[in-house]
């Protein structure tokens, strides 16, 4: 339901309080008094069956007795009670409640699903239960059990916990950091994150979201809102419970290292969003997103009374990875009456600087564009105080800015002063209690900007002659789960990987000694030395058991070391089933890095790509990194990256580098083989050889089981993506008369095509697709209309396959639904050339399948009311049309969709 009836949750006119008492301390009392508190100038009505007022409120017995339906309920009545009070409130016209009440279990048979299944029945939305209540302080809401009302302001706080939500509150409270509304969800029986992230995306008074969650339940869901949030506005989010251990025993080395917290983090950054570690470091965003938008840039420069602290930040920064400004000599020069203005970056004022001497410093660094930001320490001394320094500093940035010089600034102020806090609040400047804090606060932003890069960054092709043998890869999984199989067995993996073009030693199997002997003769007469390995469906890790033997050169040498291999595994696991041996010629590649590459499963996100240092320590090193698929060669580069074995990829001494593109490459195919083949659960290439030739897998293993779609899953891609991958299935052919044109989902990687596309359309087209010229077609603009989140917007382009490169693109039509998934809006585009071939209306009926096939009942856009031959288009297709009241010059196309 996502946003339905958030308007009202929101704000609301009139307040029913249920189990409000005239008791003091009670939770309904509390709610009261914090509607009263917090300045609420709609009805209060408290509901209880033995009071006649509440603090001199008339009360009724019950919501059934009220005259007028309240737009909200609070709940704060005892678990049992719960379901029938929201019965209640559905059935006398209310539009949400929200449930302070606990303990109210778990499963259908439980009050939260009896009071979720009644709350569906009436279209009524539900916070909590466990939750603490919701404040909106610019309308005077305060609906909450927080120590005291917010102030407002244009940040958005959501929490799962209560706990935390109030410390982030209350610490906002004593640095006069407002909130645009703050939500605490609980247990969120109806409206969960996803739901928040939504609607705050749009929310004009929100600048900023501040998230605090334990546990996502629909990771698709809550990715597509999350994805869409970060593009509008910076999201910082905390997550609880990072160090949980996970719910069951992982069998393979990628499962080990794919802990809950890790893929949490993986998630988080796909999205976008800024994760941060602990309440320090969402105090410190907090004070950042209250002060300071963000701004492009990463060259901070530091200005302090002492050589010291502004060593300290300056080692912060470089701790954190980030960058120290370099001024120029021209900056530096206007430094030179300073005192102690010779010091570059960190500048040092000298103990004994006055406030005078942070003005005439900040002036020129305002100015010049050798740095991006400022951070600015001062620690009080008998010869200046901070207050005096603090109105300096509010004065010069306050002048640099009705210059129209806004270069942001980051303030310090050692020690714990209201009024110098008030000073810095004032004036908009960020203000904190150490360098650490304040280091971090810029980080804060630049991170924004950077995540905001990597959503817009356009990913390398895939190699043309890509092309997995699909038919292969599905016929080997299929016919082990049809056996029972959970793991393949060696020659099968083998298959696998090279129906995926992953190279990988040849194997051959061996039911026993003898067998591995006659096996391994060949090999060792062609030159080669032996590796021999242990198949068993029941020891996943063969080398504890002594299930792997190397560098064996001849048959007796093959024939002992499997006698010894079958020996050991008898006595330390007698119940493993042997099914033989693998035979393999040795790889010699010394300049090989080993590396780990493979799949895992999680809980909550579903496949997982994992990569990272190989060998058999590898859960001890720890080196690892981990993304969502799909991925491009982008994302698998920047997963590279992410490990500390990167260092080593690079060419050092006389070892020259590692094939990367290559190892990114054996990324990207897993990702794919993860969305071709939901019966693969955990896949192990360990180790991955790396060197300057390429990569091969010099041992793998893959776990495989069958599990049906589950209900309300649409089209045939991964059931547990949590992002949804390129629709293939939706490629075409369409027949226009005499030409064949292909229509595909566009891809992150047609930017370079919609660029020649829009130098071919006429100016006079382009002005009536956007309602206005455009002459600049950015990265950022190429970028939104290529980089699609696919549960939500989808976008087709024609192609004529004959063209070369640059006339290749004949148009595009693309729909974008809302929150609900309930309307689409959609926006179509045909070169100039191809206009009356029949292309738009092919377009606009594919457009419309799609909308069909997902569920989206409705489909609309706006059209300028002059665009006459899109209006016919519109009129031939079905589409009612209606004046945009506010509008003349624009009407709005709409058409219903048959299921």
């Amino acid at each position: 339901m996502s946003t339905y009836r958030f308007e009202a949750l929101l704000a609301p006119r009139r307040i029913a309080v249920v189990g409000a008492g005239d008791r003091p301390g009670s939770v309904g009392r509390a709610i009261i008094d914090g509607l009263r508190a917090g300045g609420f100038t709609g009805s209060i009505v408290p509901v209880h069956p033995r009071e006649a007022s509440v603090d001199g409120l008339p009360c009724v017995a019950r919501l059934a007795d009220l005259t007028q339906a309240p737009d909200l309920v609070m709940i704060a009545t005892p678990p049992a009670t719960v379901p029938a009070i929201v019965e209640e409130a559905g059935a006398v016209g209310a539009a949400a409640a929200v449930i302070l009440s606990a303990h109210l279990g778990n499963g259908e048979a439980a009050p939260v699903g009896a009071a979720q299944a009644v709350a569906r029945r009436y279209g009524l939305r539900l916070i909590g239960p466990d939750s603490i209540g919701l404040s909106v302080p610019a309308g005077g809401l305060n609906a909450s059990l927080l120590a005291r009302p917010p102030k407002a302001g244009d940040l958005a706080l959501v929490s799962q916990s209560g706990t935390v939500g109030s410390a982030i509150a209350e610490w906002a409270w004593r640095r006069g950091v407002g909130f645009s509304a703050v939500m605490t969800l609980g247990r969120s029986a109806d409206i969960d994150v996803a739901d928040c992230l939504d609607h705050f995306a749009e929310d004009y008074r929100t600048r900023a979201i501040i998230l605090s969650l334990h546990h996502v339940a629909d990771a698709r869901k809550f990715l597509t809102a999350a994805r869409a949030a970060a593009r509008a506005k910076p999201v910082v989010v905390l997550r609880t419970g990072r160090h949980e251990a996970p719910g069951h025993r992982p069998e393979t080395h990628t499962g080990a290292l794919a802990r809950p917290g890790a893929v949490y983090e993986a998630a988080f950054r796909r999205a976008g969003l800024l994760a941060v570690d602990g309440l320090d470091a969402m105090f410190s965003a907090v004070e950042t997103l209250g002060r300071q938008r963000p701004f492009p840039g990463n060259r901070l420069m530091i200005v302090s009374n002492g050589r010291g602290i502004g060593a300290l930040a300056a080692d912060r920064l470089a701790d954190r990875g980030g960058t120290l400004a370099v001024p120029e000599e021209a900056t530096l020069a206007q430094l030179e009456t300073l005192r102690h203005g010779a010091q570059a970056n960190p500048l040092d004022l000298g103990i004994d600087a006055l406030a005078g001497d942070f003005a005439r410093a900040l002036e020129p660094l305002l100015a010049g564009r050798d740095s991006d930001a400022l951070v600015s320490v001062h620690v009080p001394t008998a010869r200046a105080g901070s207050h005096e320094v603090a109105e300096a500093v509010a004065g010069t940035v306050a002048n640099a800015r009705r210059a129209g010089r806004r270069k942001p600034v980051f303030a310090v102020a050692i020690g714990e002063d209201e009024a110098i806090r008030a000073i810095y609040a004032r004036a908009k400047i960020p203000v904190f209690a150490t360098d650490d804090d304040a280091v971090e606060g810029f980080l804060h932003l630049v991170r924004y900007r950077e995540a905001q890069d990597d959503l817009m960054r356009t990913p390398d092709a895939l190699p043309r002659d890509f092309s997995p043998d699909i038919a292969v890869a599905r016929r080997i999984v299929d016919q082990a789960v049809r056996e029972g199989r959970s793991w393949l067995d060696p020659h099968a993996v083998a298959e696998l990987l090279a129906a995926y073009r992953i190279d990988s030693v040849p194997v051959t199997l061996a039911p026993d000694p003898d067998g591995a002997a006659a096996a391994a003769w060949p090999l060792i007469a062609s030159g080669n030395t032996i590796a021999l390995k242990l198949v068993s469906p029941d020891v996943v890790h063969k080398s504890e058991v002594g299930g792997v033997r190397l560098g064996l050169t001849s048959e007796a040498d093959v024939r002992e070391a499997a006698r010894i291999m079958l020996a050991r595994v008898r006595a330390l696991r007698p119940e493993a089933r042997v099914a033989g041996f693998a035979v393999q010629p040795m790889v010699r590649r010394p300049e090989g890095r080993e590396l780990i590459a493979g799949l895992a499963e999680d809980p909550v996100f579903g496949p997982v790509v994992v990569f990272g240092r190989g060998g058999t320590a590898v859960e001890v090193i720890d080196d690892r990194a981990l993304a969502l698929p799909p991925l491009d060669l982008a994302l698998a580069s920047e997963l590279i990256g992410r490990t500390r074995v990167a260092r080593r990829l690079a060419a050092y001494r006389d070892v020259p580098a590692a094939d990367v593109p290559a190892i990114a490459l054996v990324l990207v195919k897993l990702a794919q083989l993860a969305a071709d083949l939901p019966a693969v659960r955990e896949l192990d290439i360990n180790p991955l050889l790396a060197d300057a030739d390429g990569v091969i897998a010099l041992d793998a293993r893959v776990r495989v089981a069958a599990e049906p779609a589950p209900e309300g899953h649409r089209g045939n891609w991964h059931p547990r993506f949590a992002i949804r991958p390129y629709p293939s299935d939706w490629e075409r052919h369409l027949d226009l008369g005499e030409r064949r044109v292909q229509v595909r989902p566009v891809r992150p990687d047609d930017e370079g095509m919609f660029r020649s596309f829009f130098a071919q359309v006429d100016p006079e087209d382009v002005r009536l697709r956007f309602f206005a010229p455009v002459r600049d077609f950015s990265h950022a603009f190429l970028a939104r209309l290529t980089q699609l989140d696919y549960s939500r917007a989808i976008a087709f382009v024609a192609i004529a396959e004959e063209a070369d490169e640059e006339h290749r693109m004949l148009g595009a039509v693309r729909l974008h639904a809302n929150a609900n998934h309930d309307t689409g809006e959609f926006a179509i585009l045909v070169r100039s050339d191809n206009k009356g071939t029949g292309l738009g209306i092919a377009l606009m009926r594919m457009m419309i399948d799609w909308a069909r096939a997902e569920g989206i009942g409705c489909v609309e856009g706006s059209v300028l009311a002059e665009n006459r031959p899109m209006r016919a288009v519109c009129r031939h297709l079905g589409f009612e049309e209606r004046p945009v009241p506010d509008d003349p010059s624009l009407v709005t196309a709409t058409l219903k969709v048959a299921p």
